[in-house]
C-alpha cells in the first residue's frame, strides 16, 4: 500500500495594515447659508486624513456649526436712523 501525503500549504497570517485613506464617497448639498456650507465641505478634508486625524476636523465642524446656530439666534443690530439731523 502506498500512502499519499497531502501537503499543507502554509497558513497565511491575516495583514493588520491600516487601510489608506480614502474618500467615503458622501454627498454634501448645499444649505444655503454660507456658515454652514463652509463647515459641510470642511468634512471632505477628513476624507484625505487617517482616522486617527478625524477627530480634530470633527471637533473643529462641531464648533463652527455651534457658532453659525449662535449667530443666527443674535439679535438683528438697529440700522442707524437718519430722522435725527441736525
Amino acid at each position: 500500500m502506498s500512502e499519499s501525503r497531502v501537503e499543507e500549504s502554509p497558513v497565511e497570517e491575516p495583514s493588520y495594515e491600516p487601510a489608506a485613506p480614502a474618500p467615503l464617497g458622501v454627498a454634501r448639498t448645499a444649505t444655503g447659508n454660507t456658515d454652514v456650507d463652509a463647515q459641510l465641505e470642511r468634512l471632505g478634508d477628513v476624507d484625505h486624513l487617517a482616522a486617527d486625524g478625524h477627530v480634530e476636523v470633527y471637533e473643529d465642524v462641531h464648533q463652527g456649526l455651534r457658532a453659525a446656530l449662535t449667530a443666527l439666534d443674535a439679535r438683528p443690530q438697529p440700522s442707524p436712523s437718519y430722522d435725527n439731523r441736525s
